[in-house]
């Protein structure tokens, strides 16, 4: 640790923990994490964590705390492996973080970092257009067609099993199509892909929800090849691919 990481002693203050990272890294004075607070680094051998100090009576939750926690650790892996600890960890001092977190977890967690060595990861999101698919469904499912037609113009009091049977109907066959639609994405991704990793749905009109582990090196192919996907699905799903992020989906490191 270095000379600032020594204070152990002191009981108003605690240490929020991001994530894990080799211990070469260093941090610019002006990085700022969960509360706004400076972000830097406790070392412990070939492994670091980083940390933030912040009040104990912080606290955290608030939706710009996460992102703050999420935006840290995605800037980070695009320069070093990092290892991300789940929001909201805190450790009372310096020296807990390096002798209760590194210390005991340093092989695992160099291990990690060794087997995430220049790699990323990207999220491929999509969302079907509504009116599409729901056409879809009732063009291709004859019992969808005649609930819709029965229920048409009349009181939702006088159709309320048919409207439930509808939705029953149209959540079926959209989750049909999500598993087409991500199989067939994932097939067309993964040969730019070290792994993938299928994301539950977020929203009933998800298309896909996929995380792929992605060699630096072969970033640009993997944007183009998500780039065509986007193209060729305009008419029925709208793609976002986001990233370079931190490998929220590959790795499992202690809370």
């Amino acid at each position: 640790m270095t000379t600032d990481q020594r204070e152990t002693g002191r009981t108003d203050s605690a240490w929020y923990v991001y994530g894990i990272v080799p211990a070469d890294v260093e941090t610019a004075a002006d990085v700022r994490g969960v509360d706004g607070r400076r972000v830097q680094v406790v070392r412990h051998g070939d492994v670091a964590a980083l940390v933030s100090e912040i009040d104990p009576g912080t606290r955290l939750g608030r939706p710009d705390d996460l992102l703050a926690h999420q935006r840290l650790l995605d800037d980070a892996a695009v320069d070093a492996p990092v290892l991300p600890l789940r929001f909201g960890a805190v450790m009372t001092t310096a020296q807990a973080v390096a002798e209760d977190l590194l210390a005991p977890n340093r092989q695992g967690f160099a291990e990690a970092l060794a087997n995430l060595e220049g790699r990323v990861e990207y999220v491929l999101k999509g969302r079907f257009d509504e009116r599409t698919v729901l056409g879809e469904v009732v063009r291709e499912n004859a019992e969808a067609a005649r609930l819709r037609e029965r229920i048409h113009g009349r009181p939702e009091t006088e159709t309320h099993r048919d409207r439930v049977r509808l939705g029953e109907l149209i959540h079926r066959e959209i989750e049909a199509r999500r598993r087409a639609v991500t199989e067939r994405l994932v097939r067309e991704l993964s040969p730019c892909c070290v792994a993938s990793a299928v994301r539950d749905p977020t929203h009933h009109l998800d298309a896909v929800h996929v995380a792929l582990l992605v060699e630096d090196a072969r970033r640009p192919e993997l944007e183009e090849a998500a780039a065509t996907a986007v193209r060729a699905w305009a008419d029925r799903v709208e793609l976002r691919l986001l990233g370079p992020l931190a490998p929220w989906d590959f790795v499992v490191t202690p809370g």
